[in-house]
């Protein structure tokens, strides 16, 4: 038993929950999908919640100053309703809107749950298990892990061969085995394991790897599978990487939390004066809480009503705009987090590629081939052999080789040198029996697809039966190519040594069966490749042209081995794998005596398709200040070849591949590296990120985020989260996270602001997204536009409901210091409820519609969106200019009521109040800064409300009086003085420092 799996790794008896997976027959039958459930429906438990952590302070506050004046008698002010009424306007106000998005949510799991699907040869795994037999002949089969790691491409998976050489299905409950598994974690890319059989002598022992597992959450694709479970319910390598939705809460109301604060101090010190200045007699402190409930409405509570209704508004023009089609907004309590983002961390499989390879090239050192080209490769192929005599190649070797001799090489080595399988869905039958013996009626079958785990490969097998030699067949030991005549070639594989990250190769030895001819071929990458080919002159420089035009580039060799040669390597290989100690050394050397001298046959590029726009649009968000992180599945190279492409890192910015370290001190020396790279982009993979996080977590922090760009790497669902964690901890900015799988739902819910994207992988991101839209280009549009205007105009709208309530404040502390600090209240009643409702409600509210820029402006020049970053729109510096604003109007309307109207003071609330309303009305013009219809309608709706309602409300107006000429030009007169210097200050002010998208649109 190996010393690794100790007593907590535990032991699986085989007869124990065995499952059968995949479907023994073809049939089409209907299935419920997997019951989806994003969120807890629970609406009236639910809503009070999520508003109480938004603005709990002063709802809490609120709440302490109705009790107060309602359950105290001595401190009761004004009627009960004009307390209870607001506050129960805003509750029903947000828990519709909290309504509304959870039956929303609640329709769409519904929609997906009762989807029904046909269920051919494919079902999704329930749990982890061990891959104990398939229908398969070759002893493997393919699984999809789209919503695992995000990747489409099919991953090939391999049987315990002790149980998939049984003679019989029967035959595997009747044995007695277990299985040894090591305890649960989070790694989808690894596993350590045993399988022991010990009904025979001696015992059958056998090492268990991430080949022989079978992760829940994964789709059987070919054949049946039998299995054993290992991982259930939350100990599954897919729950463990799932997190859980939190209630996300803007920046935005964090910060109004904090001004609403401020008024709370401003309240109680304003009320302390008071008594003061009445010089404590009395019963003070029952005067003193008589002064804090007579200026809460210094606390806008009519803020959260406005907030709520403007966000909904937000939402609605955002999926109304006819730019970005297909767009929704599933959550309406964020939409100016759009506008506030630092850092957008993003998927690449699916968001930023179509996960399509396409072979582009074909370089064979003195001529190239491209795409316009490619019919000359083929020519050469149908009008020759399929490949050049043994005889021609041993009598002149020295010679130098024709074009078509090197193209048909070429090509033979590409078509044999993969990991690549052809299915057939027309041979899967019961248990693999209905699979024909007759050749030709298989491999002229259209129905047939390749599969592998890397797409590239799968692009370089579709192109070799492109030009005339096809792929036809394989299986653990042999390989069957068709050649463009209807011949079929076999050859038997020997060995295959498979890519790794670290030897950035592949290899694999065949043996032709017409000539015995035995060769070895392998391709990998320049780096690895370029000290094992014979030398040359071309691949450096060919390699770099390649990879500036975004290629992913593959250097193909080969190696003819005579049977002495090959029979004293497998000696020496079968040798190293036996051995106890430095087994893994061991091998590498012997595998390494090999490559020695190969010749160098071809170099080829395939790209990776982008999604549309990908490109200018990621420059988009650059130009905008936005930092991009890629976060994949995918291995280092592809990560770091797509970054090019895609343009995420910029061509004249150098990349820092950060080497795989596994202890404290090789991440120390590997960081010291890193620090004395200056404008240079970070590559690193998920093993070495997470070293580095353990010991160094500030200083890696730190350096990366002083990056133009991040790629990590074979990164699984819960790193990605963690990363975005760690980016919200340490620098303090708002982050995006964008992505189109399953996997990416533990980053999207983690992130402050999360978009999903329908696409190949299904919509699990984009139902647990706050935002989905159906192309990475519209995130642009989305951040640049939308996320803009809802970050402006709530600020504006916050702002400006604030200064409703702090104006009236003012002119109740003039009014109680006239009258010798007397705590009466200046305006009662309805004039209070009407005041923020009837009267200046819908101006206000037309804020929404308001714009500074231009959207056409504001994609042209994205660096705009960097003034947004910095919160100067909302910000005690604002909120204490319009504290001064609102000190100096409530101050005029209540001083020049009473100069004015010094011998009529019996008529001093409707002076003042209707003063109130017109500046009121007056600042919200001067604040618009694009004018929009419905704002003209709103302003003179109000205005026509007010006068219609004076004739009704004989308990504060006498009608008689507020007709006269007199009443008329001295209202006119104290509003003028309230707003005519603040309009005068505007336009000095834009005239002498204008900002900067003024500047851009003059």
């Amino acid at each position: 038993m190996c010393s690794t799996l100790c007593q907590q790794n535990r032991k699986k008896e085989l007869k124990a929950r065995t499952v059968w997976l995949g479907c023994p027959e073809k049939c089409e039958e209907k299935y419920p999908r997997n019951a989806i459930k994003n969120q807890k429906y629970n609406i009236f438990t639910f809503v009070p919640g999520v508003l109480y952590q938004q603005f709990k302070f002063f709802l809490n506050l609120y709440f302490l100053v109705v009790a107060c004046s309602q359950f105290v008698p001595s401190l009761k002010i004004g009627y009960l309703y004009t307390y209870w009424a607001p506050l129960g306007f805003v509750l029903a106000v947000t828990m519709v809107r909290e309504a509304v998005d959870e039956v929303r949510r609640y329709q769409r799991d519904k929609e997906m749950n009762s989807q029904l699907y046909s269920k051919l040869t494919n079902q999704r795994i329930p749990a982890d298990m061990i891959f104990l037999r398939t229908t398969e002949k070759n002893g493997a089969c393919f699984i999809r892990t789209d919503q695992l790691d995000g990747e489409t491409d099919w991953k090939l998976k391999v049987a315990v061969s002790c149980t998939q050489r049984l003679p019989a299905l029967g035959d595997l409950f009747s044995i007695s085995a277990y299985v040894y598994a090591q305890k649960p974690q989070l790694d989808i890319h690894s596993f350590e394991g045993n399988f022991t059989r010990e009904d025979t002598d001696p015992q059958i022992h056998e090492s268990l790897s991430i080949e022989n597992t079978l992760w829940a959450s994964t789709v059987v694709a070919s054949g049946t599978v039998i299995g054993v479970v290992i991982y259930t319910g939350k100990e599954t390598r897919s729950v463990l990487n799932t997190s859980y939705a939190k209630n996300k809460v803007g920046l935005l109301d964090l910060e109004l939390n904090r001004l609403t604060k401020a008024l709370f101090l401003a309240q109680v010190v304003l009320s302390i004066v008071m008594v003061a200045l009445q010089g404590f007699v009395g019963p003070w402190f029952r005067n003193l809480f008589r002064f804090v409930v007579l200026f809460s409405y210094i606390i806008p509570i009519s803020l959260r009503v406005n907030l709520d209704m403007g966000k909904s508004a937000y939402g609605w023009m955002i999926m109304k705009d006819e730019n970005i089609p297909g767009t929704v907004v599933r959550t309406s309590t964020i939409p100016e987090e759009l506008g506030r983002l630092v850092y957008l961390l993003t998927d690449k499989t699916g968001t930023l590629t179509q996960n399509e390879m396409i072979f582009k090239r074909l370089h064979l050192g003195t001529v190239s081939y491209g795409t316009d080209t490619m019919d000359e490769i083929q020519s050469h192929i149908v009008h020759s052999g399929a490949t050049p005599s043994r005889k021609s190649q041993a009598a002149a070797p020295k010679v130098r080789k024709s074009v078509s001799s090197r193209i048909h090489e070429a090509v033979k080595a590409i078509a044999l040198c993969h990991n690549v399988t052809p299915v057939y869905e027309s041979r899967a039958g019961v248990n693999g029996e209905t699979e024909s013996a007759e050749a030709d009626q298989d491999f002229s079958d259209d129905n047939r697809t390749y599969q592998a785990s890397s797409p590239d490969e799968v692009a370089l097998v579709r192109w070799t039966e492109s030009v005339g030699l096809t792929l036809v067949n394989r299986d653990l030991t042999s390989l069957q190519l068709k050649t463009p005549s209807g011949q079929i070639l076999t050859f038997y594989i020997l060995q295959i040594f498979p890519f790794t990250s670290e030897s950035k190769r592949m290899g694999i030895i065949v043996r032709e069966e017409s000539t015995g001819d035995i060769t070895f071929y392998m391709k990998g990458a320049d780096v690895a490749m370029a000290s094992i080919v014979q030398y040359n002159d071309w691949l450096e420089e060919e390699c770099g042209n390649m990879a500036r035009e975004g290629l992913r580039t593959l250097v193909v060799a080969k190696k003819s081995l005579s049977e002495e040669q090959y029979q004293d390597f497998e000696n020496r290989y079968n040798q190293a794998k036996l051995s106890i100690h430095d087994r893994a050394l061991k091998v590498a050397a012997v595998v390494e005596s090999l490559e020695r001298e190969m010749e160098l046959l071809c170099l080829t590029g395939v790209e990776d398709q982008l999604q549309a726009d990908v490109r200018p649009t990621l420059e988009l968000l650059r130009n905008a200040g936005i930092k991009i992180w890629m976060l994949t599945g995918d291995k280092l190279e592809t990560a770091t070849c797509i970054a090019k492409s895609s343009h995420l890192v910029s061509r004249n910015q150098d990349i820092h591949v950060f080497r795989p370290v596994s202890n404290r001190g090789e991440a120390h020396l590997e960081l010291n590296a890193f620090r004395r790279k200056h404008d240079c982009a970070l590559v690193i993979s998920g093993d070495s990120l997470e070293v580095c996080l353990r010991y160094y977590e500030h200083e890696f922090v730190e350096l990366a985020c002083q990056c133009p760009a991040v790629v990590c790497c074979r990164c699984s669902p819960t790193q990605k989260a963690q990363i975005v964690r760690l980016l919200q901890q340490h620098t303090a900015n708002r982050t995006c996270a964008i992505g189109d799988g399953g996997n990416d739902v533990s980053m999207i819910q983690a992130a402050d602001c999360g978009i999903g994207i329908e696409g190949k992988e299904g919509k699990q991101a984009s139902l647990a997204a706050d935002f989905s839209i159906t192309q990475f280009k519209h995130i642009g549009r989305l951040l640049m536009v939308h996320g803009r205007n809802s970050y402006k105009r709530s600020a504006a709208l916050g702002q400006f409901v604030m200064h409703r309530g702090m104006i009236i404040s003012t002119m109740q502390a003039v009014f109680s210091s006239i009258f010798y600090f007397a705590s009466v209240p200046l305006y009662q009643g309805f004039l209070m409820v009407g005041y923020a409702t009837i009267y200046t409600m819908f101006p206000v509210f037309s804020l929404v519609l308001d714009q500074d820029v231009k959207p056409e402006m504001a994609l042209l020049y994205p660096e705009l969106y960097k003034d947004l970053t910095k919160g100067r729109s909302l910000s005690f510096k604002t909120f204490l200019i319009w504290v001064l604003v609102s000190v100096y109007q409530g101050g005029i309307l209540m001083y020049g009521a009473l100069v004015l109207f010094e011998s009529e003071f019996v008529h001093v609330v409707a002076i003042s109040f209707t003063a109130l309303i017109l500046t009121e009305l007056l600042m919200v013009a001067l604040t618009i800064r694009t004018w929009h219809w419905l704002m003209v309608v709103a302003e003179f709706f109000s205005l026509g409300c007010y006068v219609a309602s004076l004739a009704f409300l004989n308990e504060y107006f006498d009608l008689s009086f507020i007709t006269t000429r007199a009443f008329l030009w001295k209202v006119c007169a104290i509003t003028l003085v309230s707003c005519l210097p603040l309009y005068i200050i505007k336009y000095l002010k834009r005239k002498f420092s204008p900002p900067s998208y003024s500047k851009l649109s003059s």
